[in-house]
Formats: C-alpha cells, structure tokens, sequence
C-alpha cells in the first residue's frame, strides 16, 4: 500500500483495527507498527463488529480521504489511486463493484437481490451496497455516524445529506485465509437494517407522516365502514324488504372499531415521535453545507 501511494506522490497514513480477534492478528499489527511509521493499530477488547472497527479508524484517521479495506486480501491496493482519481473528480463518496466476484453463489445472490432492494428504497444505484472497499471524504463522518450494522449504507446515508456518491469497478481476489461469516441471518439483519435505513432518510426529521400516515389511513378506513354499517343499519329498519340486520352479529363491524382505535393510538404514537424528535434532537444539524462565502464565523 506504501509503495502504491508513493508512486503517486501520496503518503498513506494506515490504521489496523483488530476487533477482538483470537489469533495473530494484533502481533502481526505490533510488529508492522513497529516497523513502518505509517502504521499504526487499535485492538477492541472483544468483537464489536464490522461498523464499530469502522468508527474507530475514522476517528483516528489523519486524512482528508479515508479508504477502507477489508484485511482477507480480497481487495487489490492497486486499485486505490483509482479511488483518490475519482474522489478528486468532485465525488465524496465512491464505492468499489466487485464486477467479477470470486465468491460462492449463496453470497453473490443473496447479495444482488439485496443491493437491488437498496437501490429500489433509497434511489442510491450502486451495485455493490456490500462491498468494503471504499473511499470517502473524512468530513462526512462527522454527520453520518455509524452504530449496529450501518456501515453498509454510509453512501444512502451520505446521499440523503447531498453528498455525491459513485462507484468504480474493483478487482476481486479469490478468498486465501479465514472463513466468511456471511449465513442466512445476515441476510434477515441487513432486510432489517434496510427498513431503519429508509426510515431514517425519508421520516427521522417527520416521524408523523409516516406513523400518522397510517394512523389516518386507519381511521378513515374504520370511520368509513362504520358509517356505512350505520347507515345499512337505518335503511334496514326504514325498508321493509331489507332484511334488519344486527351489527354486533356482523364481524367488519368489530373489525372497522379496531381499525379505528389502532389508527387514533398511531396518530397519537406519531405525535409523541414528533415531540421527542424535536426535544432530543442530535447536535448534528438536519442539513449538510457545502460552500460559504467569505463574512462567516468560523465556528458556524
């Protein structure tokens, strides 16, 4: 990686995260922090998972540009320039595709279908959500923080404030060491994580529109039926050739009060969202600046 660098006139500036591993892992980080200036490492005291290791790199990251790698040596350091080339082009956030991928078939379906699902949601088109190789401007980690399994959609969480996001194809090795993680709960976890994801672009600033979205459709739904059993109700005892009907012998008639009460206890459920959301709101502003002109605080 060193070496890619400095054929561009770049110094790297490395940082290893060992996240509770239970072999060699951290002697290999001391005795490479030992031997080169530009490493440097951090070891968890147990497995955090992948978004907490992520986190703290970034928080340790000197660097204006900030590149992540996975440490199985399937992603190429060569490639990295072509990472910095289109961050340089005006892109703050590029994701690398693993076109050809050298994985087994339970992993890439899966995958596709999912990073399909995601693009669907959240409008954020790029083929590979999953793929750990990347390359980010280090400013946007201090809007976009990173908790559970989130890592994978810093780009949707950076497109939802504007920054720009693009991808490039990247080389894929195959896998020489170590045993992939990825099984069926993972797949239930990341639909799971997709949900949070479109609820936090679209509704964290408005939860009412869309839990009280529902509330109404609710209500409107069992406020119609009941009107409409009443009114059969009346005409049934007006009309001799209707048959009087019962309404606690009618099932929709209960049916139209839950959905009455459910809906009133959504509206209720969205305002409360409403009033938490505006009393405990993050220090992080609900917008992203890109340029000022001159006449600015600087703390601003």
């Amino acid at each position: 990686m060193t070496e890619v660098l400095g054929k561009i006139g770049r110094t790297p500036d490395i940082v290893l995260i060992d996240d509770g591993s239970t072999d060699q892992s951290w002697a290999t980080i001391e005795r490479l922090a030992a031997e080169y200036a530009t490493v440097r490492g951090i070891r968890f005291r147990r497995n955090f998972g992948k978004a907490a290791a992520l986190a703290a790199g970034f928080e340790a990251a000197r660097g204006d540009i900030v590149v992540t790698m996975d440490a199985d040596l399937q992603d190429d350091p060569q490639e990295i320039p072509r990472f910095l080339e289109a961050i340089d082009s005006g892109f703050d956030v590029v994701s690398g595709w693993k076109k050809v991928r050298h994985d087994p078939w339970h992993k890439v379906g899966p995958s596709r279908v999912f990073n399909w699902l995601v693009g669907r949601l959240t409008g954020v088109r790029i083929h590979d959500h999953n793929c750990g190789f990347k390359a980010y401007r280090r400013e946007i980690f201090d809007q976009v923080k990173l908790y559970g399994e989130m890592h994978r959609f810093v780009p949707v969480l950076a497109d939802a404030r504007g920054w720009k996001v693009s991808e490039i194809e990247v080389l894929h090795h195959p896998r020489r060491h170590g045993k992939s993680k990825y099984g069926v709960g993972r797949i239930v976890k990341g639909f799971l994580d997709l949900l949070t994801i479109y609820f936090l672009t679209r509704f964290a600033q408005r939860p009412l529109h869309m839990i009280g979205s529902a509330g109404l459709l609710c209500f409107l739904l069992g406020g119609a039926g009941l009107a409409f059993l009443s009114a059969w109700w009346c005409v049934s005892r007006m009309v001799e050739a209707i048959e009087v009907i019962h309404l606690h012998e009618k099932a929709v008639f209960y049916f139209c009060i839950l959905a009455i009460l459910l809906g009133a206890q959504l509206l209720v459920a969205g305002l409360l969202a409403e009033m938490m959301t505006a009393m405990m709101r993050p220090n992080v502003p609900p917008f992203s600046i890109a340029k000022h002109t001159d006449g600015f605080d600087d703390a601003a």
